[in-house]
């Protein structure tokens, strides 16, 4: 048999044992996975002393196989799911690259012998395995390696674990924050729409105030002034100009006032942002600054008329 897996010629040699088929391939960069797939008999797999760097990861679909030969290649590590290979009872990885073995490793629960010699292997491993130069040793390293890895694995699950809770927690956290930062805008945006609100019902106070004052002294005004009388006699005359006279000055101190406090509301309310309140001290300041210059003119001209 056959084939060309890598545009590379292959040799391969089966016997048939049984109803168990050896293969043995030869010549070999890379695994002819399809091809071993095809052969389910094949539980017996020699790729020793071939060029291999790497195994594809399709190769742990061969869940058939029982005895495994990949010594003497350039392996520098494992599928990281080589305990796919559940049936495997034989595995000799003598004189590879390995440094360590995957944490499926500690699948391999029917595996009874192993060779993992002439590797640079981490020490604690290389301790672990041991020698394997005869039997006896060689199933003892597949004992002791097998629960080594299965520690290994119960190491690596406790502390995916870990990182688990704390990925978990940092999350909690993270939505404790955000839960906490709505939180704040919303108690901000309260807070802002009830300062607007006390504004406006201040301005709107001030407005009703400043109205009602008016609306008092107008009342005022009127009840003070007296009524014509409806017949003129000549020796009235007089008097009559004299309740006019009153009259005009009383409604010209009225409208003095009603500015005044027009002024005041404009200056001291938050009103004097407004259109109107803007007109108002425009003319004040204005109005003052006549009267400053007005007083300063006739000091200039009493001082000047003085001999």
């Amino acid at each position: 048999m056959t084939t060309k897996p890598g545009g590379k010629g292959v040799s391969l040699k089966d016997k048939l044992d049984g109803n168990e088929l050896d293969l043995s391939l030869s010549d070999l960069n890379e695994v002819p996975v399809k091809e071993l797939a095809a052969l389910p008999k094949a539980t017996i797999l020699d790729l020793s002393c071939n060029n291999l760097i790497s195994l594809p990861s399709d190769f742990c679909t061969l869940t058939h196989l029982v005895k495994l030969d990949l010594s003497k290649n350039q392996l520098q590590q494992l599928p990281f799911d080589f305990g796919r290979l559940a049936n495997l009872q034989h595995l000799d990885l003598l004189n590879n690259r390995l440094v360590s073995l995957p944490v499926s490793f500690a699948h391999l629960k029917n595996l009874k012998w192993l060779d993992l010699k002439d590797n640079p292997l981490d020490p604690v491993l290389a301790k672990v395995a041991g020698d394997c130069l005869d039997e006896k040793q060689c199933k003892l390293a597949a004992v002791r390696v097998l629960q080594h890895m299965k520690t290994v694995q119960s190491d690596h699950d406790r502390e995916r674990q870990r990182k688990l809770q704390a990925e978990r927690e940092m999350e909690k956290k993270r939505e404790a924050e955000q839960r906490a930062r709505e939180a704040q805008e919303r108690e901000l945006r309260r807070r802002e729409k009830a300062e607007e609100k006390e504004r406006r019902r201040r301005e709107y106070d001030a407005l009703r105030a400043a109205k009602q004052e008016m609306e008092t002294q107008t009342k005022k005004e009127t009840k003070e002034t007296p009524k014509p009388s409806s017949v003129s006699c000549p020796s009235q005359l007089p008097q009559h100009k004299r309740s006019w006279s009153r009259a005009l000055l009383k409604l010209l101190f009225f409208l003095l006032l009603a500015a005044l406090s027009t002024v005041a509301v404009c200056r001291v309310t938050e009103l004097r942002s407004q259109p109107l309140c803007v007109s108002v001290n425009t003319l004040y300041e204005e109005a003052v600054t006549a009267l400053q210059s007005h007083r300063i003119l006739q000091n200039m001209l009493r001082q000047n008329s003085q001999p």
